[in-house]
């Protein structure tokens, strides 16, 4: 009875194995390469768009600061209706009197009223006023405004290459949890064909209950481990669809990687400090922050001078008799806040802080800036060992076996160790992926240090 149930049980095993794609819904199956994906989610990426975007709009706040180097120019008009007239009244005798035959004549006889204005009244005029003394402080605001558009520039170009990076992690993740499963499979088979065997000894008495009973906790095992890197396997492709913007109703197939494309030579990659502070977004952005602060001073120190301008304009009026009807000005203003004076000393005070932040903050990314390049550096050599150990492994695993499957052939062993050198082979070939993928990724983290990525 309890070999029926063992039996059952390395069914369903098989079955599982069998119907796992049966049961999966017909997916077009798409073939990606490296260098697909790595494009697919340059232009696909939302966070990068919002990248973009901010760049833009940097330059749009660029644009809004120049427009203040220029005049200051109004236009304006209004109408009004008067119900009451303003008049000059020149009263009776206001200019003395006239003796005239013994008569004295009032000068002007009668009060006299002379009307000064209309019921409608109609102004228009053009004013312009050009700042003088504030120019500096609005240059320096425009500085200040481009180097906060330099900043955005960086930040999007860190992370393009953070995009490009976690695409490759997440494609040759898709390829070595590939192999793994291939490795995975073919121990479940060893497994399965160890139970079938323990059975088959138990129903001649050679060997306990125990025994199968070990064995088919093996199985399970193996069976376990397969559903997780299926699981694992899965949540990679999802993460690549989401960053590409592939359909999530295809089936993607990574393509292989050439094996010369996982070792690029690192002989012509300079890992100085000084070619990383040409290259390096940390360093540029920390530099950035440095000089955004040095013109926020600048800005600051201009605000202690008086607002000096030269000031215009024209005008036209009709209604108002005692004004020209065509009047054109030109003057100068001045306009001094005490007020806010002494209040930017506190705000010049506030802004010196922030620049020493910078400088601290400058000085501390290029001593991480540097300890990361060689960490880096020393992972790439150290993986480029492991990369040689492995091709020996898989080369050993490979002259194995064929050995051993001559050998099966020949009928000279079982079929359970033509699965265990399989899946011995597949075990050699995923270290191998592995190995080149963490010289990969120590790579890339080498070129983004040093910008060159």
């Amino acid at each position: 009875m309890r070999t029926k149930i063992f039996s059952g049980r390395l069914i369903v095993i098989a079955g599982i194995l069998t119907s796992v794609n049966a049961a999966m819904p017909a997916q077009e199956v798409k073939s990606l390469t490296l260098e697909t994906a790595v494009e697919l989610a340059l232009q696909n990426n939302h966070l990068l768009n919002i990248r973009k975007l901010q760049v833009e709009e940097k330059q749009q706040k660029i644009n809004e600061d120049r427009v203040k180097y220029f005049p200051v120019i109004g236009l304006g008009g209004s109408y009004q209706y008067n119900t009451r007239l303003p008049e000059l009244v020149i009263e009776q005798g206001r200019f003395g009197g006239l003796p005239l035959g013994g008569t004295i004549i009032p000068l002007p006889a009668i009060d006299e009223r002379f009307d000064l204005g209309q019921h409608n009244v109609y102004n228009a005029g053009v004013t312009f006023y050009q700042p003088v003394t504030q120019l500096g402080r609005i240059n320096a605001g425009v500085n200040y405004s481009k180097t906060e558009m330099h900043i955005a520039e960086t930040e999007e170009l860190r992370a393009v290459m953070q995009v490009k990076q976690v695409v490759e992690k997440l494609f040759f993740g898709l390829l070595i949890t590939g192999k793994q499963i291939e490795e995975a499979e073919l121990k479940l088979s060893l497994a399965g064909t160890k139970l079938h065997d323990g059975e088959s000894a138990l129903a001649a008495g050679k060997i306990t209950e125990s025994g199968t009973i070990g064995l088919s906790a093996a199985a399970a095992d193996e069976e376990q481990n397969l559903l997780r890197l299926r699981m694992q396997y899965d949540d990679y492709v999802s993460d690549l669809v989401q960053l590409t913007g592939l359909n999530p109703g295809e089936r993607l197939l990574p393509e292989p990687v050439a094996h010369e494309d996982f070792q690029e030579s690192i002989a012509a990659i300079d890992t100085s400090l000084s070619r990383a502070s040409e290259g390096n977004n940390d360093l540029r952005i920390a530099m950035l922050n440095k000089t955004r602060a040095d013109y926020s001073i600048r800005a600051s120190r201009y605000s202690y001078l008086p607002d000096v301008g030269i000031l215009g304009g024209y005008t036209y009026q009709e209604g108002t008799d005692i004004y020209p009807k065509n009047n054109a000005y030109i003057g100068a203003s001045l306009k001094w806040n005490l007020n806010d004076a002494f209040a930017n000393r506190m705000i010049q005070r506030q802004r010196m802080y922030l620049k020493q932040q910078a400088e601290e903050n400058l000085l501390n990314t290029k001593e991480q800036v540097n300890r990361d390049i060689a960490k880096a550096y020393r992972r790439l050599i150290q993986s480029g060992g492991l990369i040689k150990v492995a091709v020996k492994a898989v080369e050993y695993r490979k002259a194995d076996l064929k050995i051993v499957s001559d050998r099966r052939k020949s009928g000279l062993n079982m079929e359970s160790d033509l699965l265990a050198a399989k899946a011995a082979m597949a075990k050699a070939e995923a270290d191998l992926f592995a190995a080149q993928l963490n010289y990969r990724i120590a790579l890339s983290e080498l070129k983004i240090l040093t910008g060159i990525f």
